[in-house]
């Protein structure tokens, strides 16, 4: 029994004298905390990067010591000593140079659309207008029918882009661009800020030499899909002439409708907004100088002043003044439900033909 008790004490005392010698170690700490940086021995710094994608930067550099891009969030700086290039847009952006022919680009002299000019409206006294009701419509080019307003061939007077042709007649100072905020006209805006406000601006980029060493800089316009811009609307007003006992129709103005995009490129639900305005009489005699594609005949086309003048295009409405005290569009009536919108459009229509249809006995 005593040898027992005498193990037992022994196995204490040495468990005892281990835990003290571990106690008096000294503590190796990792000061990076990265996977993939250097392990020095000073002490860590406050947290800066708790990634494991690259060092804490305790040197100074800018750039970091990740190949995953920089560790800081400051930019880089750009050194004002070293020249600045600028360089033209000579890809498919929104507001590039057209070549013009050296040859006649056809076998047939045309003259006549460069002569053209669209007729007067016929005046409408206010007396006489006993029925009007605006009405906005957005034009989707995806439809087939309005493929035209995508036709992507360039000739003399620029891209045949029916969004190519608003921004040259805006940079050329033909008509005045709006500001989309309203629809009212209120606010002009530069061209370039028109052709910005799709995304575009420049970028800066560096000029290195063979041995890797920045020697300077480069200023190019960010490219712009033309063909992302495919909706359109149209701002116009119905009205009954009692005197001449007809409907007219007048477009008031046309806006090019892009949505909102995140900063990770992903596009807003129903955030689709005007993006400027253009005044539609400026732009009638602008228009009737540009031919509508036709893929079935070339030799037999129409301007576009005319194709909007005989209503040759798809469309539907998301807003109206018809029962509508607010000034809401459709897209805020039912938000969840285009179906909804597109059968109340649909009513919309049928209120306006019903009200000249109801004005005759038969």
């Amino acid at each position: 029994m005593r040898l027992r008790y005498f193990k037992f004490f022994a196995a204490v005392l040495l468990l005892t004298s281990f835990i003290n010698a571990d106690a008096q170690r000294p503590v190796k700490r990792r000061t990076t905390g990265s996977a993939y940086g250097n392990n020095n021995n000073t002490q860590q710094k406050p947290a800066q990067n708790n990634s494991g994608y690259g060092n804490v930067d305790t040197t100074g550099n800018p750039a970091g010591n990740s190949s995953y891009g920089n560790t800081t969030n400051q930019p880089t700086a750009i050194d004002t000593t070293l020249p600045v290039t600028v360089v033209k847009s000579s890809g498919n952006g929104l507001l590039d140079t057209v070549k013009m022919s050296l040859r006649n680009d056809g076998a047939v002299q045309k003259n006549l659309v460069q002569d053209r000019t669209p007729l007067a409206y016929e005046d409408i006294r206010e007396d006489d207008a006993v029925f009007k009701v605006r009405v906005w419509r957005e034009i989707d080019t995806r439809e087939k029918i309005n493929l035209p307003f995508r036709y992507a061939a360039v000739e003399d007077n620029g891209s045949q882009r029916f969004i190519s042709i608003l921004l040259k007649a805006i940079k050329d100072g033909d008509v005045t661009a709006f500001s989309g905020d309203d629809d009212r006209f209120t606010t002009p805006i530069t061209a370039e800020d028109a052709a910005n406000a799709f995304g575009g601006g420049s970028d800066t980029s560096k000029v290195y030499d063979s041995d890797g060493n920045v020697v300077g800089y480069q200023v190019r316009a960010k490219a712009v899909d033309p063909d992302s811009i495919y909706k359109f609307q149209i701002k116009e007003e119905w009205i009954f002439d009692k005197e001449s006992s007809r409907m007219f129709v007048r477009i008031i103005g046309i806006a090019p409708v892009i949505p909102y995009r995140l900063s990770t490129g992903d596009i807003v639900a129903n955030s689709e907004r005007p993006v400027w305005w253009v005044y539609y009489p400026d732009l009638r005699p602008i228009l009737a100088k540009y031919e509508v594609y036709n893929p079935k005949n070339m030799g037999s086309q129409m301007t576009w002043e005319e194709l909007f003048e005989s209503r040759m295009f798809s469309s539907y409405i998301v807003k109206s003044t018809i029962d509508n005290p607010f000034d809401i569009p459709l897209s805020q009536v039912y938000p969840n439900n285009t179906l909804f919108r597109l059968l109340q459009g649909e009513k919309i229509k049928d209120k306006i033909f019903n009200y000249e249809q109801s004005l005759w006995s038969y």
